[in-house]
């Protein structure tokens, strides 16, 4: 097995233990959702509070596993293999890290005033970042990457669009940051750059294959 899905794989059974041993020490109905500014608004009982997120990697790893056995152009993904690999371990450690912060704060570890999205956008920032990589180097195909009947009818098109966009996806990921200096808004750093990214990539796509139609 490749070292990165060991450290995926890794990261899942940690999960689990560590909800196994503090099983325990936490309520009864665990703190599990919070709001845009980071108070809580939903709970859940105690064993899904501590399973539900590592039964979801589980669930997220094995689909990230299937995908490049049943794309019709899985030769393409073997192309950037190591980037989609180690984009899964980043995507398994997002989801540790999230479980982590819900554990120490019904665990009551955490200082006064916490606030939860504003610890969450270091972690989406960073993710952000790494789409960017690896949509930059993503070869077209039919799960990964901006996949719009205009980049995956055409490789020029594709390409274009991909190396624009990862560029786009790393600002983003950059300007995420900011949401740590001004916490009220940090939700919307990290989310509007995003959302506005996929949006223009789409529309670009789509006037790149205008022009190679003419």
């Amino acid at each position: 097995m490749k070292k990165s899905m060991m450290a995926a794989l890794g990261l899942i059974l940690l999960s689990f233990a560590i909800g196994i041993y503090l099983y325990q020490q936490m309520p009864d109905r665990m703190a599990s959702h919070w709001n845009a500014q980071g108070e809580v608004d939903g709970y859940m009982p105690k064993f899904w509070g501590l399973f539900l997120m590592p039964l979801i990697s589980v669930g997220i790893f094995l689909l990230f596993l299937l995908i490049p056995r049943i794309d019709p152009l899985k030769k393409n993904i073997q192309k950037f293999r190591k980037y989609y690999d180690w984009f899964i371990v980043l995507f398994i450690a997002f989801f540790f890290y999230v479980y982590l912060l819900t554990l120490f704060f019904n665990l009551s570890k955490l200082p006064l005033g916490f606030n939860f999205t504003q610890m969450m956008v270091p972690a989406l920032g960073i993710l952000f970042y790494y789409i960017g990589i690896l949509t930059e180097n993503a070869r077209r195909n039919w799960f990964i990457g901006i996949r719009t009947p205009w980049t995956l009818s055409s490789e020029k098109v594709w390409n274009k669009t991909h190396k624009l966009g990862g560029k786009l996806f790393k600002i983003a990921g950059v300007i995420a940051f900011l949401g740590i200096l001004l916490p009220p808004y940090a939700i919307l750093f990290a989310v509007v750059p995003v959302l506005a990214v996929a949006l223009y990539t789409i529309v670009y796509s789509y006037f790149e294959y205008q022009k190679q139609v003419k």
